[in-house]
C-alpha cells in the first residue's frame, strides 16, 4: 500500500505546488521563500496524508500550511530584516513577468501585517469565505472579519498608485 500512498502524494504535489508556490509568493513577496514554504507545506501533507480529509481537505490543509509557515517564519527575528537592494534571482520562474500591475499589488500587500496580508490573500485570491479562512488560519471568524477590514482600509490609500501604474489601454 505504501506504493500506491507514494503515487498518491506525487500527484497531488505535482498538481498543487504551482498554487501553493503563488500563494506563497503573495504572502511574502519572495518565490525563494514561497517555494520553501510550499515545498515544507508537502513534507507536512505527506506526514499526515493517512489523517487528512481527502479531496478538498488536502488542498486546504497544504495551503493552511503555507500560509502559517510563512505568517510563523515571519516572527522570526532575522526575517524582519529588509535587504537594501532588491536581488533578483533567475532560478524559479516569475509568472508575474511582463505585469507590472500585479508586480505593484505585491508591493502594496507587503504593506500588511502577515496576518492581514493572509486574510485578504485567502478571501479575495482563493475567494474562501470568512468561515474557511478562519478555520485556515486558526482563528475566529471575528477576528478574519476586522483584519480583513483593517487591511482593505489600509490598501484603500495605496491601490489608488497600483492603478495609477497602469498603461493606457
Amino acid at each position: 500500500m505504501a506504493g500506491d500512498h507514494d503515487e498518491e502524494f506525487v500527484e497531488f504535489a505535482t498538481a498543487s505546488l504551482p498554487g501553493l508556490r503563488r500563494t506563497g509568493y503573495l504572502m511574502c513577496g519572495d518565490w525563494h521563500r514561497a517555494e520553501d514554504a510550499a515545498q515544507e507545506a508537502l513534507i507536512r501533507v505527506y506526514r499526515s496524508w493517512h489523517r487528512v480529509e481527502r479531496r478538498e481537505g488536502l488542498l486546504a490543509y497544504a495551503r493552511r500550511t503555507t500560509v502559517r509557515i510563512l505568517i510563523d517564519e515571519s516572527r522570526r527575528p532575522w526575517r524582519r530584516e529588509t535587504p537594501t537592494e532588491e536581488q533578483h534571482d533567475a532560478g524559479v520562474p516569475d509568472p508575474t513577468v511582463g505585469s507590472d500591475e500585479r508586480d505593484a499589488m505585491v508591493r502594496v500587500l507587503s504593506s500588511l501585517s502577515p496576518r492581514r496580508r493572509a486574510c485578504v490573500v485567502l478571501r479575495y485570491y482563493h475567494d474562501l469565505s470568512v468561515a474557511e479562512t478562519a478555520r485556515a488560519l486558526g482563528c475566529s471568524e471575528g477576528t478574519v472579519k476586522s483584519q480583513t477590514s483593517d487591511a482593505l482600509r489600509a490598501l484603500r490609500p495605496l491601490v489608488g498608485d497600483v492603478v495609477d501604474t497602469r498603461s493606457p489601454r
